[in-house]
């Protein structure tokens, strides 16, 4: 592996100097007088300033463009549309110090899980690349009559994707590599808080030969304006997204007016389930994992531990340590291992999630209080004795809090981990295979890891069942999200 340059000043100031800083539509940079700020994470002042565009105007120039790009696009070969993201997958890896430099600075992690993204979001890219030249279809003779029955997959239409702050690079790879491979256009919505990644994933596709008005990027703070304006059109046909459910459950919404195809990937309340059979150094070594990867920001995350009480003290007491060796800082200074929360909200909402629990009888065994100085830094926190009807149990945390129930019985740790309205992720820790598959087979989820911290894989579906989404993204399945069937019937 090659040494990672370091994040100096000046290596920062000539990254943003380079950086694209405006919307992208219909094949270039629109250009403007940049207001809308970017903040660091990590000092709480703005980075750099990007052009903030008007939501309705440029918002209609970007589905112009992806309009009058569907058809020609459509009719691109397969082989084609597959090259085109392979060498988007190659570029990634080229950019990888950029790209990962814009995700710590914008987003606050660490920057070797921000190289862990680059990888992994540029996955996206070459596993799609490959499903391109795989489009679904079939052939075969009516049972009834002497007749054939043939079905094509074709391109669902322009679409429009609306991205997380969270994971800037692999939220957006996540969904345009399936809607180039089926054929479909693009409008993508990045965050407001992170869009200069997205802005640099623009100039990759451009360079990897993605036609103009194929893919555009709109950057606004208008987000709500955005999606309504493209929403009502009829000349889009796809909507996904990537965010809170009660924004998802308006998006579904908006959506039936024109009866749009709909991916969502909404809120999570992952259970983290230690039962008695349990090797409690791979729970430990999973636990920190699902729970502080990525500074806690991730709808995967581990938001509620029920812990078996034949190994809650071990486990409470060997998480604590591992914990506490957590090294808190700038995602961009050597050695972190936990970086900022993207802002001042994120803090207040764990602080709160603490208090309720604390004031419901809970513990604080390490952290719990944030420290002095500049940026949105939140220490990593474990809770002991934490009651079911606390918030924390409720609530998606978001951030680098563990709280921990121990429970007696593995049918009420089945019960507490389906007591929610959420189902995206769980994870089972045991050692006890029939165990193991008994209580994995009965959550009320759409993934679940086994001794594992994580499971997202490109080739793997990735979505939740519930409130927590529609639809799946990654693998076979999330190529179909943007494909419709056409069934032709023939004469033999």
């Amino acid at each position: 592996m090659t040494e990672q340059p370091a994040l100096t000043p000046a290596r920062i100031t000539e990254l943003l100097e380079r950086t694209p800083r405006s919307s992208f539509v219909g094949g270039g940079f629109l250009g403007g007088t940049p207001s809308l700020e970017v903040i660091d994470p990590a000092t709480g002042r703005a980075l750099t300033q990007v052009v903030d565009a008007d939501s309705a105007t440029i918002g209609m120039q970007a589905l112009d463009a992806a309009h009058a790009a569907q058809e020609d696009w459509a009719a691109t070969t397969p082989r084609e549309r597959s090259e085109i993201l392979r060498r988007a997958y190659e570029l990634c890896h080229e950019r990888a110090d950029d790209l990962a430099a814009l995700m710590t600075l914008e987003m606050g992690k660490p920057l070797a899980e921000a190289y862990g993204e680059v990888t992994y979001g540029a996955e996206f890219l070459r596993w799609f690349s490959e499903e391109a030249v795989r489009l679904p279809g079939r052939f075969r003779h009516a049972p009834a009559a002497d007749h054939a029955i043939v079905t094509v997959a074709r391109p669902v239409g322009p679409t429009l994707l609306i991205t997380p702050w969270n994971f800037p690079l692999s939220m957006g790879t996540r969904k345009i590599a399936p809607a180039l491979a089926a054929g479909c256009t693009v409008v993508l919505k990045p965050a407001q808080k992170t869009p200069l990644t997205s802005l640099a994933l623009m100039a990759i596709l451009a360079e990897a030969g993605v036609p103009s008005g194929v893919v555009n990027c709109v950057v606004t703070s208008d987000s709500k304006g955005l999606s309504s304006a493209l929403m009502a059109d009829p000349r889009l046909r796809k909507v996904s997204f990537t965010g809170s459910t009660g924004v998802g459950r308006t998006l579904i919404a908006q959506s039936a007016e024109h009866v749009l195809k709909t991916s969502m990937e909404l809120g999570g309340n992952a259970p983290f389930l230690v039962l008695p059979s349990a090797d409690v150094d791979t729970a430990v070594e999973a636990a920190m994992l699902a729970k502080f990867r990525n500074n806690g920001e991730a709808c995967t995350a581990a938001n509620r531990f029920y812990v078996h009480s034949s190994v809650a003290e071990e486990f409470t007491e060997k998480l604590v340590e591992r914990t506490e060796q957590l090294v808190l800082g700038p995602g961009a200074a050597p050695g972190t291992t936990l970086g900022p929360l993207i802002d001042e909200a994120g803090i207040a909402k764990i602080e709160e999630l603490t208090a309720d629990a604390v004031d419901r009888g809970a513990r604080v065994l390490t952290g719990g209080t944030r420290g002095e100085g500049p940026g949105f830094f939140y220490p990593a926190t474990v809770l002991a004795d934490v009651p079911r009807e606390a918030r924390v149990h409720r609530e998606e945390i978001f951030g680098p809090l563990a709280p921990l129930t121990v429970l007696d019985d593995v049918e009420e740790m089945i019960a507490a981990a389906n007591d929610t309205e959420f189902g995206l992720m769980a994870y089972v820790i045991g050692e006890d295979l029939r165990e193991i598959t008994a209580v994995a087979g009965r959550l009320e989820s759409g993934m679940v890891a086994v001794n594992l911290g994580v499971a997202s894989d490109p080739s793997a579906p990735f979505g939740g069942v519930k409130e927590s989404g529609l639809g799946r993204e990654g693998s076979h399945e999330g190529l179909a999200e943007f494909l419709e069937t056409t069934y032709l019937r023939l004469p033999l």
